[in-house]
């Protein structure tokens, strides 16, 4: 690119409450915008999604989803597919990868936003729409970092606010407002010339985040690019090193699995849930042999053997019925997105 090249790449991150704003996002751009635009919306893995189908119906762009090596082509719109990266692998190319998840997601709006941070520096444009949890934020930071622009949907127009408030608080944004207005916003600066500007260089460690991110060979198993947090991954059960402490706190594991503190307790807490969960029924497995070993013991006339087993059943069904109600009042923060909208 030229420094003064008018064409930008749009990356749009969204989670829950995302599609609502996604379909009003694009529906503000014009069928001549001078920019791609790249969206990543958090999906469960083996979901159908037809959110570019939808999109194409509601905006002028012409939209599909991505599929393998991809070319960044103006005036349209890739869309990750399930349990695939959508990430930016050159000035002018972008791929869907499988990737380690980051934040538990694959794909990743983070993943999406840095590599894009790292290839295209000034030319990027972020935008983080509705969403209940940080995700977006390390990749916002990355996309400031490379002289990028970052956009962020207000609190009150989004459905889930946490996350694009977390990345204005965190980064700042260059616009805060409702979907339809940053896409009116994408097209003011796709109308703008990029110029670059000495100090951009994305970090060493964001580089080499965004080629794990991409799944390049040599990044997974690297030497860990910090300190070790004293934590497990949750996706791998391999020792967390701590990324950064300050704006966000983020982990690694050698394999590549990313993770914000924030998320990470998230995770833990459904670690906990299911862990619960296996109690609860080992403990009702055991009471229901116990009954059967105490009905044996009562039919072979052994009444103390089976009383000493009835005893032990009903300790079970109590052990059972505490975590219950343990479980019925368990406070989970894990993100749930609706990608319920889009298949």
């Amino acid at each position: 690119m030229t420094p003064s090249s008018p064409s930008r790449v749009v990356v749009v991150g969204a989670s829950a409450g995302g599609v609502e704003a996604l379909i009003r996002f694009v529906a503000a751009l014009p069928a001549d915008l001078d920019a791609v635009v790249l969206v990543v919306l958090h999906m469960p893995a083996r979901a159908p999604s037809a959110l570019a189908s939808i999109l194409a119906r509601h905006g002028r762009l012409p939209t599909r989803t991505a599929a393998g090596d991809e070319l960044l082509v103006p005036g349209r719109v890739l869309v990750a597919p399930p349990d695939h990266h959508l990430v930016v692998t050159g000035p002018e190319s972008a791929a869907s990868v499988r990737g380690p998840r980051e934040n538990g997601h694959r794909p990743s709006i983070d993943a999406l936003f840095r590599t894009a941070a790292v290839q295209l520096r000034e030319r990027v444009v972020a935008v983080v729409l509705s969403g209940s949890d940080d995700d977006g934020t390390a990749g916002a930071l990355a996309v400031r970092e490379g002289g990028g622009n970052v956009l962020a949907q207000s609190e009150d127009d989004a459905i889930y606010s946490v996350m694009p408030s977390s990345a204005e608080r965190v980064v700042g944004a260059d616009a805060v407002t409702t979907a339809e207005k940053l896409g009116l916003e994408v097209v003011r600066l796709s109308g703008r010339a990029v110029h670059v500007h000495e100090g951009h260089d994305p970090s060493r460690i964001t580089t080499e985040e965004a080629h794990m991110d991409a799944d390049r060979a040599g990044a997974v198993l690297a030497p860990p690019a910090g300190p070790p947090s004293g934590f497990v991954c949750p996706d791998c059960s391999g020792a967390l090193f701590v990324i950064s402490e300050q704006p966000v706190f983020r982990f690694r594991c050698r394999i590549g699995h990313g993770w914000t503190a924030d998320s990470l307790v998230a995770q833990q807490d459904v670690t906990v849930e299911t862990a619960l969960w296996t109690a609860v029924r080992t403990l009702q497995e055991k009471a229901e042999l116990a009954e059967r070993l105490a009905q044996r013991a009562a039919d072979e006339a052994r009444p103390v053997t089976a009383e000493r087993f009835h005893e032990s059943a009903r300790e079970a069904h109590e052990s059972a019925r505490v975590l219950r109600d343990l479980l019925a009042n368990l406070p989970l923060n894990g993100e749930v997105a609706d990608d319920a909208d889009v298949s």
